[in-house]
């Protein structure tokens, strides 16, 4: 519990530096993979075999994106596409189902308390 407020406090300081784009960008990036690291558990040697497979994955989803940005069903369709194709890549990688379906959950998470943070910032300076 107290890893998640010290990552908490890390997504704090990071949008706070907003106004700087990129690093900004940078920060969210680095916080991503600590949340991840931590919450798959990953070792030393999974991690090196990991991110360059979940970089690989997440431009997928960006292409997939930018492809169909009018499409919500086409989106949603390519999206679970490129997730099966990943969930056994990932899964060559971490041993189990159980831990390559967490890697689309906390990625997930990571985006929803990157999201809750910003609307927080932002009402914050609304006000």
């Amino acid at each position: 519990m107290r890893q998640f407020f010290i990552i908490l406090l890390f997504l704090t300081i990071s949008v706070t530096s907003f106004s700087q784009k990129g690093k900004f960008g940078a920060n969210i990036q680095a916080l991503k993979i600590a949340y991840i690291t931590r919450e798959l558990n990953l070792t030393a040697d999974e991690a090196q075999k990991f991110w360059p497979v979940y970089y690989t994955y997440f431009d997928e989803l960006k292409k997939a994106r930018l492809e169909t940005k009018d499409n919500v069903i086409a989106f949603e369709e390519r999206t679970l596409g490129i997730k099966k194709k990943y969930v056994y890549e990932f899964k060559k990688i971490l041993a189990t189902d159980e831990r390559a379906n967490t890697v689309f959950l906390v990625d997930r998470n990571f985006a929803a308390m990157v999201r809750k943070e910003i609307i927080k910032r932002q009402n914050k300076f609304d006000k």
